[in-house]
């Protein structure tokens, strides 16, 4: 395993009860549809384009999520990973006005907001608590900001807060840096790593196809455009995740095309650390006479990603939008990873959603052992995190931390922002 990427853990697999033998899993498959694209990835061939409509169509569901199962176990055993977060989101202004959104809010508007640089530190600070790894970045396209202000925030939480990984800025926000600093985008991304930015989050992906976009996000760039600065980013050592917001106006031809698309980029760049499928939340949106989405399509998005996204390592379950009780469900359908504690969320919670803002590692772990798999918290290498026994962090992230004494900041007063929403809330 590279430093820039997720790789094969470095300890063994957590013990999984033996796999179901092929043969068994094959005949209790109802749907023959269903059959034969099992054999086909039980024998580990790439499944196609149809066999991706098969998946998202077969009556079967148990028998979709057993195959998905199947290949997770293989991948990762009995492991779930998880890890502890902080999201942080400086601004919510933002000039887009994307249809799915509940989140932003136009400069003058009521419930919008900016954190100065000092702000933003004092905030990613208080949700110190409980030994974040990570800090979550994202945020509105501000119209007015200058663009020192973004690598100058990085910076400022590097000097603040060094060993914890910095995932920050999604394809769709490196775009707009660019444009503010009239900049070169390979210029930009390296000025971003040097000033501290590990890796981007997968947010703004939505669903490729231009038709979906033109209704949900029509000023957003479009699909081509998120793959490339992906592909700039993977390029230049900038691993990023990727998502697939589902559940508003897309068809399942549109979801497969989204899937194999990802699929193509990790062929040539293998940059993607993780897909994590984000369901549309529509409260609150111009779409909110649409219905959220079903538990059953949950958890067929998350079965036919694992089985699609075969060079893809780890495929997400966002708890904060399926929920604390499906989620766990989810680590048997072919999810292996929860996201994190996520301190604070409010995209997702703008939009309607009644999860809780955070969870606790013991109130994590307690989720993942409900689905029977061991949890293991995991850094951005997908490496054990070192604890002590008070709980402090002694080693994520490659970094070995100072004592607590030196390292815990004074308590501050939180920023209270209004609630955010799916597309900018992923990991």
């Amino acid at each position: 395993m590279t430093p820039s990427g997720a790789g094969a853990p470095a300890e063994p697999f957590a013990a999984a009860p033996p796999a179901e033998p092929p043969e068994r899993l094959l005949g209790r498959l109802a749907d023959p549809a269903l059959r034969r694209v099992a054999e086909r990835s039980l024998a580990g061939e790439r499944l196609s384009f149809e066999d991706g409509l098969v998946l998202f169509r077969s009556p079967d569901l148990l028998g979709v999520g057993a195959l998905a199962n199947h290949e997770r176990e293989r991948r990762h055993g009995n492991r779930g990973y998880y890890n502890v977060n902080r999201y942080l989101n400086p601004t919510n202004l933002c000039w887009v006005d994307c249809g799915l959104c509940a989140w932003a809010r136009k400069p003058g508007v009521a419930g919008g907001y900016t954190m100065a640089i000092e702000e933003a530190v004092r905030e990613a600070a208080a949700g110190w608590h409980d030994g974040i790894t990570e800090l979550h970045v994202v945020g509105g396209l501000h119209p007015s900001l200058p663009y020192e202000y973004y690598p100058g925030l990085l910076r400022a939480l590097r000097a603040r807060f060094p060993g914890v990984h910095i995932k920050a800025w999604t394809m769709v926000e490196l775009d707009w840096f660019a444009r503010v600093g009239k900049k070169d985008l390979v210029e930009t991304i390296r000025e971003l790593k040097g000033s501290g930015m590990d890796s981007c989050p997968g947010g703004g992906a939505e669903i490729f196809a231009k038709r979906v976009r033109d209704v949900i996000c029509t000023n957003k760039i479009d699909g081509e455009r998120w793959l490339e600065i992906a592909r700039l980013c993977h390029l230049e050592g900038v691993k990023t995740n990727v998502t697939m917001l589902y559940g508003s106006i897309e068809t399942d031809e549109e979801r497969v095309d989204h899937l194999l698309r990802i699929r193509g980029l990790q062929d040539e760049t293998k940059g993607f650390l993780g897909f994590v499928p984000l369901a549309f939340h529509p409260d609150g949106t111009p779409f909110a006479h649409l219905p959220a989405t079903s538990g059953t399509l949950d958890l067929r998005v998350i079965a036919a990603a694992r089985l699609l996204l075969d060079n893809v390592e780890h495929v997400k379950a966002y708890w904060v939008q399926i929920g604390e009780k499906f989620a766990p469900v989810a680590l048997r359908f072919g999810a292996d990873d929860l996201v994190g504690t996520v301190t604070e969320e409010t995209i997702t919670h703008a939009a309607g959603a009644t999860t809780e803002a955070g969870l606790s590692r013991l109130e994590m772990e307690r989720l993942i052992r409900s689905a029977g798999r061991e949890p293991f918290e995991r850094d951005a290498y997908y490496e054990r995190v070192v604890r002590d026994e008070g709980g402090r962090v002694v080693r994520a992230n490659r970094h070995d931390f100072v004592p607590v004494s030196s390292a815990t900041p004074a308590p501050a007063a939180p920023h209270s922002p209004a609630p955010l929403d799916p597309a900018l809330a992923s990991s």
